[in-house]
């Protein structure tokens, strides 16, 4: 049976929803952060050299990366759906997303984080002014000016169909809902509507509340 390594509030969340809409059987493998820095527990790295999750393991296939086990899952299990036909614009539109989400969306959210933390590190009181004043240049001069360029483009392209490749929904909306809640999280993402409005439309799926019943409570922390 198809196993999910699940790793609180983290992208592993996904990979649940994802097998929900796709009516496939698994199993669940829990971890828990640790509570003071937020990482995985060293077992982890017993499936994964990394360490992180999401991890699937597929009978004598294990497999890490959102977008790399999505795709697999689609193509194994899918049986046509939750991707566009291939040879069509809306395909290609697919395949951006899929390696958007990550590749361009995640990293200034990622700072944002960061920069939380550097203000908020417990230091000398004699220091403190400076990681704030570092923290503040970061957020204001890069981060924030990022964030707004990435979430204003997603909600351009929202506002076309409500859907990320097409008319319909597909993996690519399952991909892009960690940035999107992220976004909504830490960068007042919600407050454009076409991405509220998106944020309404998955988390009311059946799928999607079946996941978050069988992984647990969702909350992106930072």
């Amino acid at each position: 049976m198809l196993t999910v390594h699940h790793l609180d509030n983290s992208r592993s969340q996904r990979i649940l929803w994802m097998l929900e809409e796709l009516g496939v059987d698994y199993e669940i493998v829990e971890y828990k952060r640790n509570k003071e820095t937020m990482l995985a527990p060293p077992a982890l790295r017993a499936v994964h050299p990394l360490g992180k999750s999401p991890v699937v393991t597929d009978g004598e296939f294990t497999l890490a990366e959102s977008g790399a086990i999505l795709e697999y899952l689609v193509e194994r299990y899918g049986n046509g759906r939750f991707v566009p036909p291939r040879d069509t614009p809306d395909y290609l539109r697919y395949r951006y997303w899929m390696h958007y989400a990550e590749g361009s969306a995640m990293p200034p959210l990622l700072l944002k984080l960061v920069a939380s933390r550097i203000a908020n590190a417990k230091v000398p009181f004699f220091i403190k002014p400076i990681t704030r004043k570092i923290a503040g240049s970061l957020e204001s001069d890069f981060v924030g000016p990022q964030l707004d360029l990435h979430f204003t483009y997603i909600a351009k392209e929202l506002e076309a169909t409500g859907w990320f490749a097409g008319d319909t929904f597909t993996a690519a909306d399952v991909q892009m809902s960690f940035p999107i809640e992220a976004g909504a999280k830490r960068a007042g993402a919600e407050s454009k509507p076409s991405i509220r409005d998106y944020l309404d439309r998955i988390h009311a799926r059946p799928a999607y509340q079946r996941a978050l019943a069988r992984g647990g409570e969702f909350t992106l922390f930072g």
